[in-house]
């Protein structure tokens, strides 16, 4: 979405090099995205519960799918 609908004005906003601090900012999301999850796999109870929830998603989805083609 372009700047100037965020203010409400026709006009976009002067450039003040927003679009470098969005970078900063995702990168440093990304780091600490990656920090969450390799300590949560770094947990045997969160991973055992990551490989759960994963098996379950894969589950419904397969059983989906075949259904969708009609294998049942």
């Amino acid at each position: 979405m372009p700047d100037f609908e965020l203010h409400g004005t026709r006009k976009p906003a002067p450039s003040n090099w927003e679009g470098f601090a969005q970078i900063d900012r995702a990168i440093a999301e990304n780091r600490v995205t990656a920090y969450r999850w390799k300590k949560a796999w770094a947990d045997p109870v969160s991973r055992t519960i990551g490989i759960v929830v994963g098996a379950a998603i894969v589950a419904v989805w397969t059983y989906l799918a075949g259904a969708g083609l009609g294998w049942w």
